[in-house]
């Protein structure tokens, strides 16, 4: 049986940042699991160097917000009320230095691991942590070979790849159908990692079946890219009526301008899945006037939830900085694993482990429900939503009931 575990944010309380650690070794190597003194380590992995910095530290800063939270609501209760003790640990967007960053963190006592942002890292760090077996949470990294493997201690809190482009397809095939102006082929434009290949096999799958032609496919090293005019030259030449891009933020901005200075006369729409850029706040007030009329389909934070906007807020505040969804998911994954010591008796990642695939833990996503684990370690309420930049704002569109407002397609009828 499930049990729902639900925990204050305690948002408002003095907010001390002593428990969280930093980069470098944060102690004595102690074998995974074994805690000292009254705090229970976890680890944090995410890129706070490189081309994915900006979208790693925030991801870092939920993680802090979590633990800050739950420590200030009394810490871990059932276990005295030991606090928590984030460890954070940069893999610069690298596998390997992902790879050894987690098991370094794994050695100095992680009971359990959030993470990566890139799939490539995060199929890295997860071979750790079935290794070592201690429990990951994968905040953001949407690949679906890395539960192919059949492994028992790593589990993923937003959708699959799979998931993400079957609804991206479907939701552009019903706007577009429902505006009278059906999809007739749509080139896309990927990063080149597992993350945007598997995106771009599911979303092909799925526009297939209702009759839309896919291609061309272009792939980029998002890692590298400084321009991408040359790929949306070649789109431009497809007569493409539809672009969709999945990738990351910086490389999404680059979309942007390339689409805004190519100018491809047949596009309806640019339409992102599961991109790094298109559906955060961020988004049109760096790339402007450019990034008007962009759909994402995509993990989103649900701004309706009063504990959402405070998170928001306090995010704001700490960091003079609007909170990305990939924040919010790192601050969800330390709450499981916070739920996971509440119940387990303990530390020992076996423990935890399973406490974590029992869990029922409310989310600040908008999706179908609370956080809970199926047997190969997706979580079974996942689900994404489409928005779209209009007037300069990210907004709800589709499906209804989760909209703000209503979709405009064609969006570029300028054009």
């Amino acid at each position: 049986m499930r049990k729902t575990w639900t925990l204050s944010l305690a948002l408002t309380l003095p907010l001390a940042l002593a428990a969280c650690g930093g980069s470098g070794p944060a102690g004595t190597s102690n074998g995974g699991g074994a805690q000292s003194g009254d705090t229970i380590k976890i680890g944090s992995l995410h890129p706070l160097s490189g081309a994915s910095a900006a979208d790693g530290q925030q991801m870092d800063n939920g993680a802090k917000l979590a633990v800050e939270a739950i420590n200030n609501a009394g810490g871990i209760k059932a276990q005295g009320g030991k606090k928590l003790e984030l460890v954070s640990a940069d893999t610069q967007g690298k596998p390997e230095v992902g790879q050894s960053e987690a098991q370094r963190l794994v050695s100095d006592g992680a009971v359990g691991l959030v993470g990566t942002y890139q799939s490539a890292v995060t199929a890295n760090v997860s071979t750790v942590a079935e290794r070592n077996k201690v429990p990951l949470v994968i905040d953001v990294s949407s690949a679906d070979s890395i539960l192919a493997q059949g492994y028992k201690y790593t589990f993923r809190v937003q959708p699959s790849s799979t998931v993400l482009g079957t609804a991206g397809a479907q939701f552009l095939d019903q706007v577009a159908k429902a505006a009278g102006k059906p999809v007739r082929t749509v080139a896309v434009l990927h990063e080149q990692g597992p993350f945007g290949s598997a995106v771009r096999d599911a979303f092909k799958a799925e526009a297939e079946k209702a009759g839309i032609k896919v291609g061309p496919a272009i792939a980029y090293d998002a890692a590298n890219v400084s321009d991408l005019t040359t790929q949306v030259t070649q789109v431009k030449a497809s007569g493409a009526d539809v672009l969709m891009v999945a990738g990351y933020y910086r490389d999404g901005v680059l979309a942007a301008k390339a689409v805004a200075t190519v100018k491809p006369p047949a596009l309806n729409a640019v339409y992102g899945v599961a991109n790094g850029a298109f559906d955060l706040p961020q988004f049109p007030k760096e790339a402007g006037a450019a990034a008007e009329g962009f759909f994402d389909a995509n993990y989103h934070a649900d701004m309706t939830n009063a504990d959402m906007q405070a998170l928001a807020k306090l995010y704001q505040e700490r960091y003079n900085d609007a909170i990305r969804t990939g924040a919010v998911l790192a601050y969800d994954s330390v709450k499981v694993i916070a739920d996971a010591l509440e119940r387990s008796g303990g530390t020992e990642p076996a423990k935890v482990r399973d406490a974590i695939a029992e869990g029922s833990v409310p989310t600040l996503i908008a999706g179908n429900g609370p956080i809970t684990f199926g047997p190969t370690g997706e979580n079974e309420n996942a689900t994404p939503i489409l928005m779209q930049v209009q007037g300069g704002a990210v907004k709800q569109v589709f499906p209804a009931d989760k909209a703000e407002t209503k979709p405009v397609y064609p969006a570029f009828t300028s054009r």
